[in-house]
C-alpha cells in the first residue's frame, strides 16, 4: 500500500452525482471511471500494489467504504479506488485485497493523505508487509490478506533484484540512492509504477536514514 493522489474526477461522474437519486449501480460510465483511476493509481492495485489495467477483467472498482453501508459515499471520488481481483472465485481463505475485504472497514485509505499510510506501512525482507499499528497490522493480515504467501514471494522477488542490480554497481553515493529512490517512488515521471515498488522504497529510504 502507498499513498494515492487523486486526480480530477471524471466529468460523467460529477453530472451523474448532481442529479437526485442516483447510486453508483446507476452509473454507466464505469470505463472511463477505470481508466481515472488506474492512471492516478500509476496502474498498480490500491492494496497490494500488483498491476491492473482498465479493463473489466483485470481490476475491480473498489470503495473503501462499502456500499451497502455507507450509502451516501456510493459517488464519492475520494471513496472511490482501484484494486486487483485480488483471486476473486477461489476459497475465502485464498483471497485478498477488494475481494477479501468485502464490506468490512479499514481504518487508512490510501488516498486520504491525513492517513499517512507511507508512514504506517513496512517491509521486512522475507517480504511481509506489517505495521507497528496494532490495528492497523490485523487489518492488513486479515482484512486484505496481504502476506499470503504469492505477494510474500513477489515482494521479496521485487527488492532482491534491486539489490542485485545495486550489488554489480559497488558502492552507491547517497545521491545515487536518493535518484533511485525518486525513481521508485515515481517522482522522476508520471508513468506506471513498478509492481510491488513500495518494498524498494522503503529499503531505500531505510538505508538513507543510515547513511
Amino acid at each position: 500500500m502507498r499513498v494515492i493522489v487523486k486526480g480530477k474526477e471524471p466529468a460523467s461522474l460529477v453530472e451523474f452525482r448532481s442529479a437526485p437519486g442516483g447510486n453508483y449501480d446507476g452509473y454507466k460510465d464505469k470505463d472511463t471511471l477505470r481508466r481515472c483511476l488506474v492512471k492516478e493509481q500509476r496502474g498498480l492495485c490500491c492494496y497490494c500494489l500488483s498491476r491492473i489495467r482498465p479493463e473489466p477483467g483485470s481490476m475491480k472498482i473498489e470503495h473503501w467504504h462499502s456500499q451497502d453501508r455507507y450509502e451516501a459515499e456510493q459517488l464519492d471520488y475520494g471513496n472511490l479506488l482501484g484494486a486487483c481481483m485480488g483471486n476473486e472465485g477461489k476459497a475465502h481463505w485464498d483471497q485478498h485485497c477488494d475481494t477479501r475485504k468485502g464490506d468490512r472497514d479499514l481504518s487508512r485509505n490510501p488516498a486520504n493523505p491525513m492517513h499517512r499510510v507511507d508512514d504506517l506501512v513496512r517491509f521486512a525482507g522475507d517480504g511481509t508487509v506489517f505495521s507497528s499499528d496494532p490495528a492497523f497490522d490485523a487489518e492488513l493480515n486479515d482484512v486484505l490478506k496481504l502476506n499470503l504467501k504469492f505477494l510474500m514471494n513477489n515482494r521479496k522477488s521485487a527488492l532482491d533484484a534491486f539489490k542485485t542490480a545495486l550489488d554489480k554497481r559497488g558502492q552507491l553515493s547517497q545521491t545515487t540512492l536518493k535518484k533511485w529512490l525518486r525513481e521508485w517512488n515515481g517522482e522522476s515521471d508520471v508513468g506506471e509504477l513498478r509492481e510491488f515498488c513500495q518494498v524498494v522504497v522503503y529499503w531505500l529510504r531505510k538505508r538513507l536514514a543510515r547513511s
